[in-house]
């Protein structure tokens, strides 16, 4: 069978998206996904805790796009019961009953233990380990990047007393991105950023270096310091043992994302070196990462490379540049990644509003979500308002099938079913 007619027999079933809205009364908004990729508002369903609403507070933005600069704010648990997604605002974690036709009932609302200093927190990442039903929630700000909960049998949560940071002596002020867990729960490895938050030139435009003995040192991650990717030991209980912090292979590892089939193989995309990475991990937890290969960066550096998604058969990788306001694929073959298409979909304007690092004006790209049969893929451009769903094409482009609207500049989070 090709591959225009597998495509096409994969896309017979419709399903679930869910995002949120990230609102000062947040929510989480249940679309109907239909076989032809479409959706179809069907539901509105409140967290019972606060977002960030447009300001952004990484940053100190009064209204940018990707407030807590991480992914994976809204996950599903792998039996589907649960939905469970952070309200950065308060530092709450929400958990839903899935039901008949993907319907949401809030079941609690908890606090993860970090205090909220000034007008927001910035809890926005989760990972779950099913075997010790511990939820890991990052943090951008620490000390305590991640914090742990229990999700119990019954869909509530429970907020345990552990945290733990991904700052070291020299570094006391890291922003962290988001924690990926190993297939076999026995790693948590954890992306960053920034050694410490950006500040601001008098016009707005960010300054990335700072000095250090009278040379100017970059802020970003891992570079040139090797130490920005940190692998945390899950010990039977979902507690974490001493993390090692280790080279990640480039500018700010912002996101590490496994493969389906290979569980020791993962990609890592890079916010500020422009580009994706194949890496391995050990049983040990010592990581090793391959060449960076880089997307085409006439438009400005750095692109802010940070959401990825995998296809299902692990053929394809997709990379959403918040800067460029687009997503450019990759195929996978082996240990190889190759550029296919850069981009693979044409940049989607915002409003005029939002300047991105590299100075273009951008509609600020955020989470972005594959379904599971690997043929759509959706992309929140939230300075546009919109959430886009893609077809995925044989060649590794996307044809655009879909478009909602959507909150301005404050939704963040995609997942679904």
């Amino acid at each position: 069978m090709s591959n225009e007619a597998t495509m096409s027999a994969q896309r017979s079933m419709g399903g679930h998206l869910y995002m949120q809205t990230n609102e000062i009364r947040n929510s989480i908004i249940h679309y109907v996904r239909e076989s032809d990729g479409t959706l179809t508002e069907l539901e509105r369903v409140l967290t019972g805790g606060a977002g960030s609403g447009t300001f952004k507070p990484v940053s100190g933005e009064e209204h940018a796009p990707n407030a807590f600069e991480g992914a994976f704010s809204v996950i599903l648990t792998p039996d589907r019961k649960f939905l469970v997604a952070t309200n950065g605002g308060d530092n709450s974690v929400s958990s839903f009953a899935v039901g008949m036709g993907g319907k949401l009932t809030l079941l609690d609302a908890k606090r993860t233990g970090n205090i909220v200093d000034g007008r927001s927190g910035t809890a926005k990442a989760l990972a779950y380990s099913p075997s010790s039903r511990t939820l890991f929630v990052s943090h951008a700000f620490g000390p305590d990047h991640i914090r742990l909960m229990t999700l119990e049998e019954d869909g509530t949560l429970t907020p345990r007393s552990q945290g733990y940071t991904v700052n070291t002596m020299s570094k006391p002020k890291r922003v962290a991105t988001m924690a990926a867990l190993t297939a076999d729960e026995k790693f948590l490895v954890v992306g960053t950023t920034f050694d410490e938050p950006a500040h601001a030139n008098p016009d707005g435009s960010p300054i990335l270096w700072v000095e250090k003995d009278g040379v100017p040192h970059s802020i970003a991650s891992n570079a040139p310091d090797p130490d920005g990717l940190i692998v945390f030991p899950v010990h039977a209980d979902g507690t974490l043992g001493a993390g090692k912090f280790q080279d990640g292979g480039g500018a700010s590892p912002w996101n590490p994302a496994f493969l389906h089939h290979r569980p020791d193989h993962f990609i890592i995309g890079y916010a500020v070196s422009d580009g994706l990475a194949m890496a391995t991990i050990d049983d040990e937890g010592i990581v090793t990462t391959g060449p960076v290969v880089q997307i085409d960066t006439s438009r400005g550096k750095p692109s802010e490379l940070c959401w990825l998604a995998v296809s299902p058969d692990d053929q394809w990788a997709f990379a959403t540049h918040f800067g460029y306001s687009y997503i450019s694929s990759y195929r996978i073959e082996g240990n190889v990644l190759t550029l296919a298409q850069d981009p693979a979909c044409p940049k989607v304007p915002g409003d005029g509003t939002f300047r991105a690092l590299n100075g273009t004006v951008s509609a600020g790209a955020g989470d972005n979500w594959l379904s599971p049969d690997g043929s759509y893929l959706y992309q929140i451009y939230a300075n546009a308002s919109k959430l886009i769903g893609y077809a995925v094409q044989p060649d590794g482009s996307l044809e655009e099938v879909t478009s909602v609207a959507i909150p301005y500049t404050s939704p963040q989070g995609l997942a679904g079913f």
